[in-house]
């Protein structure tokens, strides 16, 4: 699900724009921050209210609303997003700051790779650490998982959120090639999401059992799970069985913690 947006300084969310090739754009410079920043869409000054924008060079659609004006370091999140916008139309769908102040990044399947590398490897960005990927099931959503990447610079002593989607049967490509660290992380959302890394090197399971079934951070994971695990005195081992729940903790009453239950719901007095 995509990240709260401020109230005061952007427009609300909508899904992922469709990505439009060479879109005409109006391009200025501004010496702001660590680089000088690319604006895209409009001319610069309208740019100056707050807003949500997208790779076909439109704000939202209700952004000539007067709002107040940005907080310095909300600004240079929007210029600077503006110019990551500009150096990658192609794959950039579009860009916004989240209500605690980070730029996220939404890319669609095919732009995750090429704008990690220029995330990575540009002189104005070097977000070189990849400190965590994670993934968002939202089964009404065609696309149902949305995959997040959390990127820092410490060059810059900077945080971005890059995000695309996917579905069930949909790969997406690894990022293993950019960051080593990946490798673990990727593994983590395939177990927990079952979401599929292509050329990834060794994508198995990481925190489930072995011959664990299903993904359980998936939102149709019941959260009791399918199976149980206990200590079997004659094999002595652990053995796996199917889950067995008696009645009486089905019907459960939450009025003290303290009490046992007997009888299907009847409190011990």
């Amino acid at each position: 699900m995509l990240g709260l947006l401020r109230a005061t300084a952007l427009r609300p969310a909508r899904a992922f724009s469709s990505l439009r090739h060479g879109a005409p754009a109006t391009v200025s410079k501004l010496a702001v921050g660590r680089a000088r920043v690319c604006q895209v869409g409009p001319a610069a000054s309208s740019l100056a209210t707050p807003r949500r924008w997208y790779s076909d060079g439109k704000p939202a659609a209700d952004a000539d609303a007067a709002v107040p004006a940005l907080p310095a370091d909300v600004q240079e999140l929007t210029d600077f997003g503006s110019y990551v916008l500009a150096c990658m139309p192609r794959f950039v769908q579009a860009v916004q700051v989240s209500h605690v102040n980070e730029l996220e990044v939404l890319v669609g399947p095919s732009g995750v790779i090429p704008v990690l590398a220029f995330l990575t490897k540009h002189t104005h960005c070097q977000y070189e650490q990849i400190i965590d990927i994670t993934a968002v099931d939202v089964p009404s959503r065609e696309k149902r998982f949305e995959v997040v990447y959390n990127m820092l610079s410490m060059r810059f002593n900077g945080r971005i959120r890059l995000k695309t989607y996917t579905d069930e049967v949909t790969p997406i490509a690894s990022a293993c090639g950019l960051h080593k660290s990946a490798l673990w992380q990727e593994r983590e959302v395939w177990d927990m999401y079952g979401v599929y890394f292509n050329d990834h090197p060794d994508l198995r399971r990481i925190l489930t059992d072995y011959g664990f079934e299903g993904h359980p951070f998936r939102k149709d994971f019941p959260l009791s799970g399918y199976t149980e695990v206990r200590y079997d005195e004659e094999l002595k081992r652990v053995v796996v069985e199917p889950l067995e729940l008696q009645q009486q903790f089905r019907s459960f009453q939450f009025d003290s913690p303290w009490e046992q239950l007997a009888g299907g719901g009847n409190r011990i007095k």
